[in-house]
């Protein structure tokens, strides 16, 4: 395995490892996402198995003891899996997460103690804001959310619209046929009668780009993208009509 080094928008590198065993014939990739600034941002940790190959992409970028904070979608082991080890090369980092993540999960699992979010904070990382948006069960877990870079317009959507094979790095191309695909494979997302709005007002940020943890990023109309997915869980939320 290697980890592939690409800029997806300006200062925003995407490390992305190419595991074949997993989501088979098509396999999987394991993004993460490193913001640069003045303060810079990692998102997704990966999992501690595949931390020296995404710790050796991310040193070719910049010194890893620059590093500031550290954050990801949700609790999960390719989210956060390497959270720690991240904090031990970068003495300076801090984990940021949602504060009811925080309370429920990291403040038990991180070394050290992380700045806990609240909804709409923004994180200011010098030439760069990045907004904390929760999602709550979107695409799943209780904590789950998503940073907004309101400079560059980059929805950092980690498990939303998940699609497996390789792919590019970057991509205009369809999305959503792929990840409805995935889904109906895994079966992974949440269905609420909340999940269609939650993503329809990710779609009202009118993104640039959406950074994606499994599969492809997006550059083209992500609004269009992010609606499709709330039609597709409004669909799949609908409850049969009683007897």
């Amino acid at each position: 395995m290697e980890t592939q080094i690409s800029e997806i928008a300006a200062g925003v590198y995407r490390f992305s490892t190419f595991v074949e065993q997993v989501a088979p014939p098509a396999g999987f990739t394991f993004n993460q996402f490193l913001i640069d600034g003045e303060e810079p941002m990692l998102f997704h940790c990966g999992q501690r198995a595949l931390f020296p190959l995404v710790a050796q992409a991310a040193a070719k970028v910049m010194p890893l003891e620059r590093l500031r904070w550290i954050s990801f979608g949700h609790v999960e082991a390719d989210e956060c899996g390497a959270m720690n080890s991240w904090l031990q090369v970068a003495p300076k980092a801090q984990v940021a997460f949602g504060a009811l993540g925080c309370d429920v999960s990291v403040n038990d699992i991180a070394e050290r103690p992380p700045r806990a979010l609240e909804p709409g904070e923004v994180l200011e990382l010098g030439g760069r804001r990045m907004r904390w948006i929760p999602t709550p069960h979107v695409p799943h877990g209780w904590e789950a959310g998503v940073f907004f870079d309101e400079t560059t317009g980059t929805l950092f959507c980690g498990d939303l619209l998940t699609h497996a094979g390789r792919g590019s790095p970057l991509t205009d191309s369809d999305i959503l046929g792929p990840a409805l695909e995935a889904e109906q494979m895994f079966r992974a997302m949440s269905m609420a009668p909340s999940t269609a709005a939650t993503l329809r007002a990710l779609a009202e940020l009118k993104p640039a780009t959406l950074a994606l943890m499994h599969g492809s990023s997006l550059r083209g109309d992500c609004a269009a993208t992010l609606e499709g997915l709330a039609s597709f869980c409004e669909r799949e939320c609908v409850l049969p009509s009683a007897p």
